[in-house]
């Protein structure tokens, strides 16, 4: 499994409508309301058989009132 974090921005008034959605899809192993410029921060493990970003587009980013996101690879250093 590849650890990606994604940060999402979402429409004002409307983070807790799409936390909820990315809970109800069960993708996020992990997420956080965030300060700055986004609003929630997951933590995704992404099957090694599965493009990162195909995966992410198809399974996250589609949920409505998401504006933007960020996605941050991991690599294993130690």
């Amino acid at each position: 499994m590849q650890c990606v974090f994604v940060q999402i921005r979402c429409t004002p008034g409307k983070t807790y409508q799409v936390a909820d959605a990315i809970y109800d899809r069960e993708i996020v192993s992990e997420l956080y309301s965030t300060s700055g410029d986004f609003d929630l921060l997951a933590k995704v493990y992404v099957p090694e058989d599965q493009d990162v970003g195909h995966y992410i587009n198809e399974n996250l980013i589609n949920i409505p009132d998401i504006t933007r996101s960020l996605t941050t690879m991991t690599f294993k250093a130690f």
